[in-house]
């Protein structure tokens, strides 16, 4: 076994229907772990996701929770924590975004994007964190953003959302790390997505984005696999409150 060995572990990922959720969800089944899967729209079998994991020899089990809901989002962590085989490592990758000009994004957007991308996302880590504290073990990892780093453009909610889970995986890792709870973050850059698709299709801002990044391509998704397996594993055991850009070397221009 290698220290980046994740057999026996239980890791629950949330926003796991696609995208970045669905390939970190990959990266840690194929390290060896049973994966939850949790999304607003995840289809109960049969699932993208699940025949990842299912093909990498692990277990899988959907759950379906929206995300916007926050007693929804309450009775997951209350479920997860109840269970009798314990979370190991929970990826809190459920996000959402809007994007307007600031003078007109309205109440409605902001209030949706803080609950999806900040205020579950410290629910979840809350019900689970507690539990791994009591065990003294534990892998907590945040989808943070490079607009954590930086203020973006029409979307306020959002940079306001993703500046916010980058202080709270300070905050937490700073109470935790004492329990051999690990709490940590990345941030992905451009990755080519769902949620970056009016970026890609505007030939102006897709230029002017790939004449940033140093690495000259959109990220994909499983590029934010490895960093994944990385922080969820032993080999990440005294990093704390880190939150690791994925961005082709954006961030260093």
């Amino acid at each position: 076994m290698t220290r980046f060995d994740l057999t026996g572990r239980l890791a629950v990922v949330t926003g796991a229907r696609r995208g970045i959720g669905r390939a970190m969800a990959r990266a840690l089944a194929e390290a060896g772990a049973d994966v939850i899967g949790v999304s607003a729209h995840l289809e109960p079998e049969g699932s993208d996701v699940e025949h990842d994991v299912v093909a990498a020899g692990r277990t899988f089990e959907a759950l379906r929770t929206d995300f916007a809901d926050p007693d929804a989002v309450r009775a997951l962590g209350a479920d997860l924590a109840a269970r009798e085989r314990p979370v190991d490592i929970l990826v809190n990758n459920a996000g959402t975004i809007r994007r307007a000009p600031a003078a007109e994004h309205g109440d409605a957007d902001w209030d949706h994007v803080l609950q999806v991308n900040l205020t579950a996302q410290f629910s979840l880590a809350r019900a689970l964190g507690a539990e791994m504290v009591r065990r003294r073990y534990g892998k907590i990892i945040f989808t943070a953003s490079l607009l954590s780093f930086q203020g973006g453009v029409t979307v306020p909610g959002y940079t306001a959302a993703k500046s916010g889970v980058a202080g709270l995986t300070k905050a937490l890792a700073n109470e935790w790390a004492p329990y051999g709870v690990n709490v940590n973050a990345l941030a992905p850059g451009y990755i080519a997505t769902d949620n970056t698709r009016a970026l890609q299709d505007d030939p102006a801002r897709s230029k002017a984005i790939l004449d940033r990044i140093p690495a000259g391509r959109w990220g994909s998704a499983d590029d934010i696999g490895g960093a994944t397996v990385f922080l969820a594993s032993d080999a990440a055991a005294y990093v704390h409150g880190a939150v690791l850009p994925v961005d082709g070397g954006w961030l260093g221009r």
